[in-house]
């Protein structure tokens, strides 16, 4: 009898609950996300073409044929040609890894600054809190278009030849756009600083007798990174957009570079009877901004410590 009663208790008692890591947590709170998983899997295909497209579509981006100039889409030509006969597929696939890779280093600037820049006004006070916000405020209020195409159009040439002019615009590009995108980042991990440093696991770490880098490095940091990720995504696509700006606009990479944004300059005087030429960079833009806003937004619902699901 007593037997029987032991193995009952044991076998209604409750199994123990699998260990849920946080990244298993966000993953699961992302998933929710529909629109972000749906984004994530076509980026993920965009990007994947981008790297793998050219060794399969092997069409040189500056062979010109003036017998097959203006082309619309075809098998020979997927998505047509351009006003030399050059294929454009092979033209937005090699463009699109300059722009994606401006995009990622322009936005690795921007969060190296920024969190640089609000950590340190977040751990001080006083004078330097204030010098660095002052700062702050300084480069939000200025008008950033004008600026970048004043910048550009000073030391573009300068910087091309001690680099080169691939790498000088690219150098130019990604540390014009990093350098201003750094200000909303920064005010975020400082907003993320001042209440984390008052919890009571930093206070402990303090007690313990933590130093301030150990306390920032180990402690702080890693809590304030979710926003921070967040916006890192935003800035990816804001430097795509500034990047094809500053081409359309004729103050980015060289002519013979076929980024999306300079795709698009060519094609601006051909949309009447050439449509196409400005179709496909411009899908391409609109898709991956679209798709890394949209993934922003999962990774804000995921990232969220306050968000109960």
């Amino acid at each position: 009898m007593a037997g029987s009663t032991l193995a009952s208790a044991t076998a209604s008692a409750p199994a123990p609950r699998r260990r849920v890591t946080p990244g298993q947590e966000a993953w699961r709170r992302f998933r929710k996300h529909r629109l972000a998983v749906v984004s994530l899997f076509t980026l993920g295909l965009l990007v994947l073409a981008l790297l793998v497209g050219p060794l399969v579509w092997t069409l040189p981006i500056d062979e010109i044929d003036f017998t097959a100039r203006l082309q619309g889409p075809s098998w020979e030509h997927p998505f047509g040609t351009d006003d030399l006969g050059q294929d454009i597929l092979a033209r937005v696939l090699h463009g699109g890894r300059i722009s994606l890779a401006v995009g990622v280093a322009a936005m690795l600037v921007a969060v190296f600054v920024g969190v640089l820049v609000g950590a340190i006004a977040g751990m001080s006070r006083g004078r330097v809190d204030a010098a660095l916000m002052w700062l702050t405020d300084l480069f939000l209020s200025l008008p950033e278009l004008p600026l970048l195409l004043l910048i550009i159009y000073l030391f573009r040439d300068g910087l091309g030849a001690i680099v080169g002019p691939e790498a000088g615009v690219f150098i130019m590009i990604v540390a014009v756009i990093g350098g201003f995108r750094w200000m909303p980042v920064a005010r975020l991990v400082r907003a993320q600083f001042f209440s984390l440093r008052e919890k009571e696991f930093v206070e402990a770490a303090r007690a313990l007798g933590a130093s301030r880098s150990r306390l920032v490095v180990r402690h702080i940091l890693p809590n304030a990174l979710g926003p921070v990720i967040v916006a890192a995504t935003i800035d990816v696509a804001a430097a795509i957009i500034a990047e094809s700006t500053l081409s359309f606009l004729g103050l980015g990479f060289p002519p013979d570079i076929p980024t999306w944004g300079r795709l698009l300059f060519d094609a601006k005087d051909n949309l009447d009877f050439a449509p196409h030429w400005a179709l496909f960079p411009g899908l391409a833009i609109f898709l991956t901004v679209l798709t890394i806003n949209f993934i922003g937004d999962g990774l804000r619902d995921a990232l969220d410590p306050r968000r109960v699901t």
